[in-house]
Order: C-alpha cells, then sequence, then structure tokens
C-alpha cells in the first residue's frame, strides 16, 4: 500500500491545494503515481472533527490527517493526534521542544517523525551539528519532493549514522506535486491507528515517482 505521508492542503497557510484537486490528479495519474491514498498535514494545526469520508468513497483514495510542527530541532509530523496529544501539546507553538514531541506523542498514542531532514534551518541535520541527538526517533523523511540538489544526499548518511527507518512524502502545497514522493507498506493501511502502529514499527521503505513518465 502506496502513501503520500507529507501534504498540505488550502488549510495551510502557505498552500492554496484543494484536498478534491489532490485526489483528481492521483486518478488522473494512477500509472505514474500509484498511490492509495494521502495524509494531510496541515502546518501548526489540527481538527479532530475534520472528516474526508465523502470523498474517500468518491475518489477510493485513503484520506488521513495528521500535523507539521514546528521545534528547535526543525519540522516534525505528527501522526495519530488525539485529544491527549492537543492537550500536551500547543501546535501554533514555533518552538516546541523537539525531544519532548517525540516522546510524549509516543506515550500518549502517536508517532512524531522529523521532516525534510536535509533542509537547512528547518531540517534535523543541521541541529545535529550543534545538538545533540534526539532519542527515540523511529525514522525520518528520506525523500521528500521539494528537495534541492543534496538535501536527500545529507538525509541518507544521516540514516546510515543513526540507524533511522526511512520514509517519503511530496511535501506539496501545489496540486500537481500530490504524490511524487511516497511511502511504500506491506501491511493494509485503513485507519489513523494501522498508520501509526505501522510506522512506529513496521515494514515501510519510501518510494521516489518524480522519474516516471510525465513527471519531467
Amino acid at each position: 500500500m502506496i502513501l503520500d505521508l507529507h501534504l498540505h492542503s488550502e488549510l495551510s497557510d502557505d498552500s492554496r491545494a484543494p484536498v478534491e484537486a489532490y485526489l483528481k490528479v492521483l486518478q488522473r495519474k494512477r500509472a505514474e503515481r500509484p498511490l492509495d491514498g494521502i495524509v494531510l498535514t496541515e502546518h501548526r494545526q489540527f481538527d479532530l472533527g475534520r472528516d474526508y469520508r465523502a470523498l474517500e468513497d468518491r475518489y477510493g483514495f485513503l484520506i488521513l490527517n495528521a500535523a507539521e510542527v514546528e521545534t528547535d530541532y526543525g519540522h516534525v509530523l505528527v501522526y495519530g493526534v488525539n485529544p491527549d496529544i492537543l492537550a500536551r501539546f500547543d501546535f501554533t507553538d514555533v518552538r516546541l521542544p523537539a525531544q519532548e514531541v517525540v516522546t510524549e506523542v509516543a506515550r500518549l498514542g502517536g508517532v512524531a517523525l522529523p521532516c525534510h531532514p536535509g533542509r537547512p534551518t528547518v531540517g534535523l541535520c543541521d541541529h545535529y551539528e550543534r545538538k545533540p541527538p534526539l532519542d527515540g526517533v523511529v525514522a525520518v523523511e528520506a525523500l521528500n519532493g521539494g528537495s534541492r540538489k543534496g538535501e536527500d544526499a545529507r538525509v541518507a548518511e544521516l540514516i546510515q549514522r543513526f540507524g533511522y527507518r526511512a520514509y517519503g512524502g511530496s511535501d506539496s502545497h501545489l496540486v500537481s506535486f500530490v504524490g511524487v514522493c511516497a511511502t511504500e507498506f506491506e501491511a493494509r493501511i485503513r485507519s489513523t491507528d494501522d498508520l501509526v502502529r505501522e510506522l512506529a514499527g513496521g515494514r515501510y521503505r519510501p518510494v521516489d515517482f518524480r522519474h516516471r513518465r510525465g513527471n519531467a
């Protein structure tokens, strides 16, 4: 099962992409980007009442919700957000303590994974050059659709050094980029609980569709 684990809809302040438009692109480009679903990771927010089941039924894609938060070690994706996690952390805080986010999110039933680690300033690699490594990091985003030259190579070195698992996401803010990078799971994902379980301890790998026909 293949999911884009990192993308932003028009609910994020720097994106104008409607969720339904993402699904239309994936439906049209199935041969190039054979995804089964998406995970919306809106910036600094999470709404427990957000429900995309009508769109799931209409287009046949799984749609899950997560969040991208900002920490003192860069940006982190939080999966499995629940009332306890929202009570523990203010997602609008742009200086959340990363170690607490990783540790407490796991304790409260979710999983927190650093994203675009190779990116200057907001990525884990830069922070590891001057700070101690974080405890409890399960995986990092090895493939990011918005990465610039050299950034994914930095992440590959990070993964080799610390033994992190690797995942992928498009980091799409524009409709056309959905699914260019994603994550392939061996297990079937039907819910957020399934996703958290597999990310925390399952078998998965990042996949890159950027060089397939039509993605140039």
